[in-house]
C-alpha cells in the first residue's frame, strides 16, 4: 500500500560515526521508519530511530529517537474477489444465477 509521510529529524541526534560513505562524495545514514498503528496525542503515527545491529536489538538496547511524523496520505486498498463486501456468491451458486449461460 502506498504511503507519504512526512517527518522530521533532529540532526544534532546523528550519530557521525555511523555516516556510511557512497560514491562522489555522497553520505549516508542507516535508520528505520517505524508506522505506528495508533496515533500519538500529537497525531503523529511515525517513528524515527538510529539503525540498531542484531546484537544490540537482542540487548534490548535503547533506542535513539531521530524523530517523528505522521502518514498524510495513503493509497485505498484494492479489494479483490470474496473480499469484497456483499459478495457471499460461491461457484455453485453460479448455477442458480438465472442465466442461461
Amino acid at each position: 500500500m502506498a504511503q507519504i509521510i512526512s517527518a522530521s529529524i533532529d540532526l544534532t541526534k546523528l550519530d557521525k560515526s555511523k555516516i556510511i560513505p557512497g560514491k562522489n562524495g555522497q553520505k549516508f545514514y542507516p535508520l528505520n521508519i517505524i508506522v505506528n498503528d495508533e496515533k500519538n496525542k500529537f497525531d503523529q503515527d511515525v517513528s524515527i530511530t538510529d539503525s540498531q545491529t542484531k546484537e544490540q536489538r537482542s540487548a534490548k538496547e535503547k533506542r535513539n529517537y531521530l524523530g517523528n511524523g505522521k502518514v498524510v496520505w495513503e493509497k485505498a486498498k484494492t479489494i479483490q474477489g470474496s473480499e469484497v463486501p456483499g459478495n457471499n456468491s460461491s461457484a455453485a451458486d453460479d448455477d442458480h444465477d438465472g442465466l442461461p449461460f
